[in-house]
């Protein structure tokens, strides 16, 4: 079998293309091979299913990620720049999130990612097991916040005023607490809400570490 003369890196960047375009949902394989206008064989060249290429894309979308550091930079300052680092490149696609959210990818850009940061909880005294669950959850935190804000972003088909309205009148009955927070239940302040989710994520872990101190 004759290799095809599309590349790869070609058939990611068409991928992510129609991913902006027609969201996950409307990411098929039928529509990429059109958009490449080749025919399917060709494109299983590369990907033999949907999640192989969902699995490039998702290195792809972190291609960016963690590539250079100051000189003596900190270990939170370092975890703060991967995180941001990594919002913005998920930001960068629409659906973003939930693509990188449903793989687990062996790849050098994905590795390198998890690579600075562990390595900054490491520097900051974490055994290595803690430093890879402290990862772990930065991580998590970051593809949950950014799954919310493209899911309440441009092309948006969430009714967000009706549920509003409908969270406002259950929780001033029933949930007082919920009633009293509900302004920053529904801010749409993210850069705030990343910025005071790593710093409490930031807190917690190094409590974590000062309580191990002999």
């Amino acid at each position: 079998m004759k290799a095809p003369k599309i590349q790869r890196d070609h058939v990611i960047r068409t991928a992510l293309n129609l991913l902006d375009q027609d969201g996950l949902e409307g990411l098929t394989m039928r529509k990429l091979a059109q958009a490449l206008q080749v025919q399917a064989p060709s494109l299983y060249w590369h990907f033999n299913s949907k999640q192989a290429l969902i699995d490039g894309m998702a290195d792809a979308l972190v291609d960016s990620v963690a590539r250079s550091f100051p000189d003596g930079q900190n270990w939170d300052a370092r975890v703060r720049q991967v995180a941001g680092e990594l919002r913005q490149a998920l930001l960068r696609h629409r659906d973003g999130a939930r693509v990188f959210a449903g793989t687990y990818v062996v790849t050098d850009n994905v590795l390198r990612t998890g690579e600075a940061m562990i390595s900054a909880f490491i520097q900051a005294g974490a055994a290595p097991d803690l430093a890879a669950a402290s990862s772990f959850s930065v991580t998590y935190f970051v593809l949950g916040l950014v799954t919310e804000e493209q899911a309440l972003g441009p092309g948006s088909t969430l009714d967000l005023v009706t549920r509003k309205q409908a969270f406002l009148a259950c929780a001033q009955e029933k949930f007082p607490q919920s009633w009293t927070a509900r302004d920053a239940i529904f801010s749409e302040d993210f850069n705030s809400r990343f910025t005071t989710g790593l710093d409490l994520l930031i807190s917690g872990f190094s409590q974590r570490i000062a309580e191990a101190q002999p």
